[in-house]
């Protein structure tokens, strides 16, 4: 059964997607994507962070909701204990990503832990997307190359003028990764189940979000898809009951 499962994932790479193609998809998620070290920038510079303090965010951590969750915390007058637990709940999803990329990507042992460093929402969902592990580990690699350039370049430049930018929200520019993703993510929902776990965990997220410590919400929303399949499941185990039933 692992066997089976092994040779699902990785699709043989006959009439794949065009790598130009792949290369171009990529392109554009790491740019509109990136775009947002921006508004991080100049608002990890008005909540009180150092230049240097804000590159070595981009630099190290490099997943922006949870970057932007520690700096609105600290913003906002928070603890920044309080405010480094809410990034860190927030990026815990990355690992999830990480169990599933390891198994498409296949990398060599030597290559993972600086694999490791680009696995966040954009490089997974354009990874996902992808037919083949050729074209997976090609979307993967341009998206995460792109993305950590243009984010810590445009963080350097958002924290230096920060004062001439002003207000981020007129910008913007912190919605342009969600677009992204949602729009990475909307083709992919193809069956019923998909779009139920998507609603769900819609309302699990947006529903908790003012009761929740900031990064929870999320974490919350990942048991959607137990729920639905468990609906699901006893949905269809009440359906073969009635047809036995009947039978009889």
């Amino acid at each position: 059964m692992a066997e089976q499962t092994a040779l699902a994932d990785i699709r043989a790479d006959d009439g794949g997607k065009p790598d130009a193609a792949v290369v171009r998809d990529a392109l554009g998620v790491g740019i509109a994507v990136g775009l947002s070290g921006f508004a991080f920038g100049v608002t990890s510079a008005g909540s009180g962070l150092t230049l240097w303090q804000t590159c070595a965010l981009s630099l190290l951590v490099f997943t922006g909701a949870s970057q932007f969750a520690l700096v609105g915390a600290l913003a906002a007058g928070g603890n920044p204990y309080t405010a480094a637990a809410g990034a860190f709940f927030l990026g815990v999803r990355n690992a999830f990503y990480g169990l599933r990329l390891s198994q498409l990507l296949a990398l060599p042992r030597a290559v993972r832990p600086f694999a490791a460093q680009w696995v966040i929402d954009e490089t997974t969902a354009v990874t996902l997307a992808q037919p083949t592990r050729r074209s997976a580990r090609i979307g993967f690699t341009v998206t995460g190359i792109t993305l950590y350039v243009l984010w810590n370049l445009t963080t350097l430049l958002g924290a230096l003028g920060a004062k001439a930018l002003g207000d981020t929200d007129a910008w913007g520019l912190d919605a342009a990764g969600p677009a992204v993703f949602l729009a990475l993510l909307a083709p992919m929902l193809k069956t019923s189940t998909e779009r139920a776990v998507a609603a769900l965990a819609v309302l699990l997220g947006l529903g908790l979000l003012p009761v929740l410590p900031a990064g929870v919400p999320v974490l919350a929303a990942a048991l959607a898809a137990p729920a639905v399949l468990y609906l699901r499941g006893r949905r269809g185990s009440g359906a073969r009951d009635d047809v036995r039933e009947g039978e009889r």
